[in-house]
């Protein structure tokens, strides 16, 4: 009736639809509830927290930053769902992406030595290799990254133009300088050449660390850098038209560096970020 009193007599409005007028004009005076009241500034704070998520976040991980704040301690999640889908408030989309594929000969394939135990107990006890695409106006851009299974920090990153082993080794040099972690590690990843070259397996063995590798054709055997992927691609990327490989270095270094590593949380964590996990691990 709010809608159209002003195309049509309230009168008439309220014979149509069985209200008596007084009655429509009490409920137009009365007062709104505590509760309508709460769920004002409720939203608010909603819209703040998947504004500062780089409209990443869904109601559960709003929730749980909700309730860090004095106010909404005790917020509940159905509650919060509910608003942001009568708000129009949502996650992004994902969209689908197809996966390189580059195998080396059977010979030269490690042991699925990890056999998809992603919950490592330990920091730098098992790191995950892989590599995604995406495409620019420049053309195809590839993204090699190593995560630690742990934490599931991000230790190491590279991006390039092409899916060569420079652009790999360039990832893994960077997590070793980050971490130097201690021998027997293991480091897992797909079957790909990059990471079955002779120059890629030579630097693993001279830090110490311990190859393992998917079964053929199997992506659920790095299950977690799949999730990794398929997050930066539905949260970051989607609708991104890169205008450089510079453009998108700085970008995907803000979403690794400044958001997924330090703010990001995650579900796996107790809804933590990377970092947070580990300081809080470091505590106990």
């Amino acid at each position: 009736m709010e809608k159209q009193r002003s195309n049509y007599p309230v009168g008439e409005l309220c014979r149509s639809l069985g209200v008596s007028p007084s009655g429509y004009h009490a409920w137009r005076h009365r007062l709104p509830s505590a509760r309508v009241l709460e769920n004002v500034v409720l939203v608010k704070e909603i819209r703040e927290v998947h504004k500062e998520s780089k409209r990443t976040y869904g109601s559960p991980r709003v929730t749980k930053e909700l309730r860090e704040l004095s106010d909404f301690k005790t917020v509940g999640e159905n509650r919060v769902t509910r608003l942001m889908r009568e708000e129009g408030i949502r996650a992004r989309h994902r969209r689908k992406y197809k996966k390189p594929d580059s195998r080396i000969a059977p010979h030269e394939v490690a042991p699925n030595l990890l056999n998809r135990c992603f919950n490592i107990s330990v920091p730098d006890r098992a790191w995950a290799a892989d590599i995604t695409q995406f495409t620019t106006a420049v053309g195809w851009v590839y993204l090699a990254v190593i995560m630690d299974l742990f934490s599931r920090f991000i230790v190491g990153w590279a991006l390039a133009h092409h899916e060569r082993d420079d652009l790999t080794l360039e990832a893994l040099r960077m997590a070793l300088r980050q971490r130097r972690p201690k021998a027997g590690l293991i480091h897992h990843s797909d079957q790909g050449g990059q990471y079955g070259s002779w120059d890629y397996q030579n630097v693993l063995k001279r830090n110490g660390m311990v190859p393992s590798m998917n079964r053929r054709g199997n992506c659920y055997d790095n299950a977690a850098m799949e999730s990794f992927f398929s997050s930066l691609k539905r949260e970051w990327i989607v609708g991104k038209n890169y205008s450089s490989l510079e453009e998108a270095r700085r970008d995907i270094f803000e979403y690794i560096e400044v958001f997924y590593n330090r703010r990001r949380r995650h579900s796996t964590l107790g809804y933590l970020s990377p970092m947070a996990f580990e300081e809080r691990q470091k505590v106990h």
